[in-house]
């Protein structure tokens, strides 16, 4: 990472939450591995954000979901010697960022967050769920972030983050970098299996089987949510007439495949759903295996994982705390 400074910075990272599946792989973990070397690079577990909605954490859990996410990070092809992989709270600098930042954000603001609406429907959300956002601006601006990938229907993550710096900006004087979302054209989105209008979750795939395909599923398990995909009411792929769950079929395929659109109808025309089934899941198994090889020869030696956030924890921990102190200076704390 000697260049590093000559390259564009970014910063990204996933809930320590659930489990992994195909969707994360495509739209984010897939996309930062092949572009790697592109940038200065910076990807997080984010585990703080675990504890948003507590009563669903569980201490062992969530440890052992830190690990599994490392060494998921690494089979799915980031190196820990070009990019910076480490646990969110390893780095105090975030809390603490987060909570200077909370003091500049106005309530109206985290109020329209499209998440807190959501996942506060019909429960009592913690505090922690309204002021994710300024957490979550801190994480990106620490690193003096250019870019974050993120899916479309992220966006707004990355806007209120720009707000939220701005904002600083106006009272205290100018700190943070102003952060670009990373938007990939293609398969940035993957639906559910069971449910083509709503986005495969992690969170949701724990809940409903055959939702979505997991990381670490068996190849049984894989052929069965594939199958048990929802399409529509026809019988045969339709060019003209592509439902939800059938266009999300396609894109898994053409995202696992390198397949165009044009190239891919072509293949399955005058074929029924079974055959594209059938095909989507053959190409998921013969990635997921190969992610697996790699994730069970990470686990043979465990402490490859303590070494890997050790190593993160230190080179973050050095961006982020000369970030802070910049800010803090900014305020007068220091």
């Amino acid at each position: 990472m000697t260049d590093a400074a000559r390259r564009p910075r970014v910063l990204s990272g996933i809930a320590a939450t659930g489990t992994l599946h195909i969707g994360n792989y495509i739209g984010a973990l897939s996309v930062w591995a092949k572009e790697q070397d592109a940038y200065d690079n910076y990807f997080m577990i984010a585990d703080l954000h675990a504890l948003t909605i507590p009563e669903n954490v569980y201490a062992d859990d969530l440890r052992a979901r830190i690990r599994e996410i490392v060494a998921l990070y690494v089979a799915c092809g980031l190196d820990p010697q070009r990019s910076v992989i480490f646990r969110q709270s390893d780095v105090s600098a975030h809390a603490t960022l987060a909570w200077i930042l909370g003091c500049a954000t106005p309530v109206g603001w985290l109020e329209r967050m499209t998440q807190y609406k959501s996942k506060s429907e019909g429960v009592s959300a913690s505090a922690g769920l309204f002021t994710y956002p300024a957490l979550q601006a801190a994480d990106i601006l620490l690193y003096q972030a250019e870019y974050v990938p993120v899916g479309d229907d992220q966006r707004q993550h990355v806007e209120i983050t720009r707000d939220i710096a701005q904002r600083f900006h106006h009272l205290f004087g100018d700190v943070f970098t102003l952060p670009q979302p990373l938007i990939r054209d293609s398969g940035a989105r993957i639906m559910g299996l069971d449910d083509p209008s709503v986005k495969m979750s992690k969170s949701l795939a724990g809940l409903r089987d055959g939702h979505a395909i997991g990381l670490l599923d068996s190849p049984k398990t894989i052929h069965r949510s594939v199958m048990r995909a929802v399409t529509d009411s026809g019988s045969q792929l339709d060019p003209e007439h592509i439902s939800p769950g059938v266009k999300n079929l396609l894109v898994l395929f053409e995202t696992l495949t390198g397949f165009s659109r044009e190239a891919t109808l072509a293949k399955f025309a005058g074929q029924g759903y079974g055959a594209l089934k059938r095909e989507v899941a053959e190409v998921a198994v013969e990635k997921v295996t190969e992610i697996q090889a790699g994730y069970r020869s990470i686990r043979e030696e465990d402490t490859a994982i303590d070494r890997i956030l050790a190593s993160g924890a230190q080179l973050a921990g050095d961006v982020a705390n000369t970030t802070l102190d910049a800010a803090m200076r900014a305020t007068g704390l220091r």
